[in-house]
């Protein structure tokens, strides 16, 4: 008996290792994004209440291209949230509700993340969470991916035991780039904010690596004690795609207290193709953010904590000159989407914005399927795998083509010379060409670039 179940043991390590993880961009289909509602039973109901309207602005917004799954934290808050909801005149058709008693308002941080395993099956990595570095209360909220993951049905991860890992704390750019602060992983004094106790980045990048599928690491050293998640990297930048990143500038950064050699190594980042990232800069706030309350928080606000989700680009706005021009800034990379622009005042004083509370869940499949039934005979790629240049080869003719990310994020289209497409600027990785022909049907193809 003894030997038998020292056998299955081994077959069960041995797959746990050998699975592998990719992590779909925010900005491919989603199947709907999860919040979790503010209470009282924490903070009071004075908290409570002053955010309130970020959140029935934001499931408003949400609410007409994707489900939006609200965390409640009892029956008695359901009904509060639902009559908020109704007297805003949002529908509920595409919202629903759980039950689980919850910390705080952070999913970004606490909640499941969703990936595909390699099987293409979608499933819930439940991280580890301690109320960065034990600041505050947790243990609800680490609760809560295993809680959605059961009720869902969807296979959890657990991955308590491997590392503490924030969802906040890392950008990912599709194409197998992180980048992550030290300071809010593997920092080890002062004692509230330590993670991950004696951890070494080696160790970290290989969980980086194995869970979310990446092939490259980029470490900042980031701040830690400046505020509550010792610099979480969603605050200051955020990937676009594998070749854009938006940011600010060097004035803006040490404004926001990214130290000059951490905005060295930010500005020299390079894909996975070794090309160094595109930057798209974004204004801090104009002025120092007041709270609808009145009260002056005394440093300014930042726009590159948006979200991306189906249609639309929640970007947080604080009621100053800059909102427009980051909104317009932001709009203009996301062509297809409508900036809304979200009121976070409140929010802000509290220490988050719009991608500090909400995350998403990617769709389990997707349009630009590769099994597609089509009705021609014949469509070939070559050279596939390539290291720049393909040919498309029909039996019909070809309208136009648009090549997309492996989460399903259109980086190209292709109006002309339709036989040939250059991808040479694109970073290795795996990539979906979608073939629109002149009488109507497509065929989508994968693509290896290497």
């Amino acid at each position: 008996m003894k030997h038998i179940f020292l056998l299955l043991l081994f077959v069960n390590l041995n797959f746990c290792m050998s699975q592998t993880y990719t992590f779909p961009e925010e900005s491919g289909q989603h199947e709907g994004t999860w919040l979790q509602w503010p209470h009282q039973y924490q903070f009071g109901t004075t908290y409570r209440n002053r955010l309130d309207a970020t959140w029935v602005a934001m499931t408003n917004a949400l609410q007409t291209n994707e489900k939006v799954h609200i965390i409640a934290y009892d029956n008695t808050e359901k009904t509060r949230i639902i009559g908020l909801l109704n007297a805003a005149s949002v529908p509920l058709t595409n919202i629903d509700f759980k039950i689980y008693p919850t910390d705080d308002i952070w999913v970004r941080d606490n909640g499941p993340i969703f990936v595909k395993n390699s099987s293409n099956q979608i499933v819930i990595q439940d991280w580890g969470f301690n109320g960065w570095g034990g600041k505050f209360n947790f243990s609800n909220c680490n609760q809560i991916p295993t809680k959605i993951g059961t009720d869902l049905g969807i296979p959890v991860v657990n991955l308590n035991s491997v590392m503490v890992n924030e969802g906040g704390s890392v950008e990912l750019d599709g194409s197998g780039v992180l980048m992550v602060c030290r300071s809010s992983v593997i920092s080890q004094s002062p004692a509230n904010t330590v993670r991950n106790s004696g951890m070494s980045e080696a160790t970290a990048t290989n969980s980086f690596k194995q869970y979310y599928g990446v092939s490259k690491v980029i470490w900042l050293n980031g701040v830690t004690g400046l505020e509550v998640t010792d610099m979480h990297i969603d605050g200051f930048m955020k990937f676009v795609n594998s070749t854009t990143m938006v940011t600010m500038n060097n004035a803006d950064l040490l404004n926001w207290g990214v130290t000059q050699a951490d905005i060295n190594t930010l500005y020299a980042a390079t894909n996975a193709n070794g090309q160094t990232y595109n930057k798209v800069y974004i204004p801090l706030t104009q002025n120092n953010v007041v709270t609808t309350y009145g009260t002056n928080l005394g440093y300014k606000g930042s726009y590159a904590n948006y979200y991306v989700a189906n249609g639309v680009v929640l970007v947080p706005n604080y009621n100053d000159p800059n909102d427009s021009i980051a909104n317009q800034i932001i709009g203009n990379l996301y062509p297809g989407r409508t900036v809304i622009g979200i009121d976070v005042r409140n929010l802000y004083a509290n220490g988050g914005m719009v991608h500090c509370v909400t995350q998403q869940q990617p769709s389990a499949s997707t349009s630009l399927s590769t099994k597609e039934k089509t009705s021609f005979k014949k469509v070939s790629i070559l050279p596939n795998p390539t290291t720049g240049e393909i040919r498309i080869n029909a039996d019909k003719k070809i309208k136009f083509s648009e090549l997309y990310s492996s989460a399903g994020q259109k980086l190209k289209t292709i109006n002309e010379n339709f036989n040939k497409i250059e991808i040479q600027n694109f970073a290795k990785g795996n990539y979906l060409l979608k073939i629109n022909f002149e009488d109507g049907t497509s065929e989508t193809q994968k693509i290896i670039k290497k």
